[in-house]
């Protein structure tokens, strides 16, 4: 049997559990759609995006350890358990490192900065730690002119930057106190999360894009997952360019909900295209660290042993 079959077998049998677990999640889903929440210092009006009110608390980080930061959006961490972010953490002996999931829900790599977000991971940050930045799903944004008005940022990798009154005056953060802001591209405000990682002896990595349950018909006349949302080229880009390792989560995610298929993957998302049931999270953390591994990524060496027959 090639591996190539025996891997497509064990997955449907593996589906056919997703697909008990995915039901069972989606009849306890809450209704309801996402609620609007504003993210402070965005022009315009406010934004929807999920619910924050039962993320789990921030523990105590051990001092002594390496911990490996999750910076990103909401497909990491909202609601109680329903980011990859909060199903990461087990796959990690925790007695040799500190796994922290501080990943915001609405938030874009600009609004993370600007609100002050990204300040506190500083604050915690120290030499040997690890931050994994993963954004794309708020970055969408306009050209950079003065009429600007998204939560996102420029489009592009480029210097290129435009001012803009602030219409919500930000309390904490870079901004707070300022009236205009200086907006910048996709690529610059990761640039900034690069640097400042470094500069505190910390080592950033670039995620892709956590997929989306969207499947735009392909050459072959049949449905495919999408598999990039417009920033996987600026992403690698930026990887080559500033010397990042780039951990390519969106492409094992894909192949796995490939291979689900369009029904069963669907389960997985009971509320919108975007959010994944604690299922789907659990899925999508185990794309993660597959792609660590693929990427040979020094995180490797903290995972923790495989539990499993002895025979």
């Amino acid at each position: 049997m090639s591996a190539a079959l025996s891997n497509t077998r064990v997955f449907r049998i593996v589906s056919t559990f997703v697909l008990a677990a995915a039901t069972a999640a989606w009849a306890q889903a809450p209704v309801a759609g996402t609620p609007q929440a504003p993210v402070a210092g965005t022009p315009g009006l406010a934004l929807p995006v999920p619910d924050q009110a039962n993320v789990r608390h921030d523990l105590p980080l051990d001092p002594n350890l390496p911990t490996i930061f999750i910076v990103g959006d909401s497909t990491a961490r909202n609601g109680a358990d329903l980011g990859w972010g909060d199903h990461f953490a087990h796959y990690f002996d925790t007695t040799k490192v500190n796994v922290a999931n501080r990943a915001i829900a609405g938030r874009s790599a600009r609004s993370y900065i600007n609100e002050g977000s990204w300040d506190k991971v500083l604050a915690e940050l120290k030499q040997g730690d690890y931050v994994l930045l993963q954004m794309g799903h708020n970055d969408g944004g306009g050209p950079l002119t003065p009429t600007f008005n998204a939560r996102g940022e420029g489009k592009g990798i480029g210097d290129e930057s435009v001012d803009i009154p602030i219409a919500r005056p930000f309390t904490t953060g870079p901004l707070a106190g300022k009236t205009v802001e200086t907006v910048h591209t996709y690529g610059w405000y990761n640039r900034k999360f690069i640097a400042d990682a470094r500069a505190r002896g910390a080592t950033p990595v670039l995620l892709t894009v956590t997929i989306r349950n969207i499947w735009p018909m392909g050459p072959d006349g049949k449905p495919h997952i999408e598999r990039d949302m417009g920033y996987r080229d600026d992403d690698m880009q930026i990887a080559a360019a500033e010397h990042v390792p780039l951990v390519d989560m969106a492409t094992v995610a894909a192949d796995k909900f490939e291979m689900l298929g369009v029904q069963t993957t669907a389960l997985l998302f009971p509320i919108d295209h975007t959010h994944t049931s604690a299922v789907g999270a659990e899925m999508n953390a185990a794309s993660v660290v597959t792609a660590l591994k693929n990427a040979n990524s020094a995180l490797v060496q903290y995972l923790a042993p495989v539990i499993g027959p002895t025979k």
